[in-house]
């Protein structure tokens, strides 16, 4: 595997040849110092050029970079409208286990860009048109602290989608249930677990993507809760998890309300879970499975 000088030697020396390339930066976890360093991270890069159509001509240019395993181009979709900067990307996993993200922009929308993400390092400007950047950091991607608005839309989309859950369920339309378990629950109780680490934190922390580094942050015993929550495709497994999800959301919004001064709607709560109970088959008074 290519070493990251080796790396970035093969990214920088490219450009220097190339004279369509005015500039070059980075950004990404590669310039985050929070963030921990693996043979995965990726390599993202942008070439501020003269002439994007130059390169997106003939995509041959980019055998430069090594023996692919897989490249997608996502700007060349058919499902999805140009980017309206007029950039193109070129997303490029190769043989030996290095990736590069390399964004193709226009040297004239070099000013847009800079305001894009704090976690930008400048690597080379030919002709010095690049003002001076301050030292990356990831503080547009740490926890936010809720508005009373967000944390009550964050509360209601999480008990209002938990009855879509269900319907699915007795209706016997597993990938429905699925469906809405992952895509529109899991992200709320996600969003509060974060407000409770982001409070814990002094809201000075990021999740990353898919809060893959929420583990570092909450408890052992909200992390083992929070994996209780995943199920196979069988209908009483969904159903635990369905049970493990609001206990812990229930346990985890109480206690970012008290924290923030925010008011948490124990009646909406109250209601639904009484619902599912009753669509479940269960007694609404199941306390072995939903304590108070």
């Amino acid at each position: 595997m290519r070493n990251n000088q080796q790396m970035m030697d093969l990214i920088l020396n490219y450009a220097r040849d190339d004279e369509r390339i005015r500039a070059v930066a980075m950004n990404g976890s590669r310039v985050n110092e929070n963030a921990p360093e693996d043979p995965f991270q990726d390599y993202d890069v942008v070439y501020l050029v003269t002439d994007v159509d130059s390169f997106t001509s003939d995509h041959g240019w980019v055998d430069y970079f090594g023996e692919r395993l897989i490249m997608q181009m996502p700007d060349n979709s058919t499902s999805e409208p140009p980017h309206p900067s007029g950039s193109f990307a070129y997303l490029m996993l190769f043989a030996d286990g290095n990736r590069i993200d390399l964004r193709l922009l226009p040297i004239q929308q070099r000013e847009a860009y800079l305001q894009e993400d704090k976690l930008t390092v400048l690597l080379l400007d030919k002709d010095g048109i690049i003002p001076a950047l301050p030292e990356p950091t990831d503080e547009d991607y740490r926890v936010a602290q809720p508005t009373a608005a967000q944390f009550a839309e964050c509360c209601n989309e999480f008990w209002w989608v938990s009855t879509y859950i269900a319907k699915g369920l007795w209706r016997r339309e597993m990938l429905y249930a699925l469906d809405h378990l992952d895509r529109y629950v899991r992200p709320m109780l996600i969003r509060m677990l974060s407000w409770q680490a982001g409070d814990r934190y002094g809201w000075q922390i990021s999740i990353g993507k898919s809060g893959k580094y929420l583990d570092k942050y909450v408890s052992a015993e909200d992390w083992q809760a929070l994996l209780a929550t995943y199920s196979c495709a069988e209908e009483e497994s969904v159903w635990q998890a369905v049970f493990a999800m609001t206990d812990l959301f229930s346990r985890t919004a109480r206690q970012v309300a008290s924290c923030l001064g925010l008011e948490y709607n124990r009646e909406e709560e109250g209601n639904v879970t009484a619902y599912l109970r009753h669509v479940a088959g269960l007694p609404h008074d199941a306390t072995h499975i939903y304590p108070d």
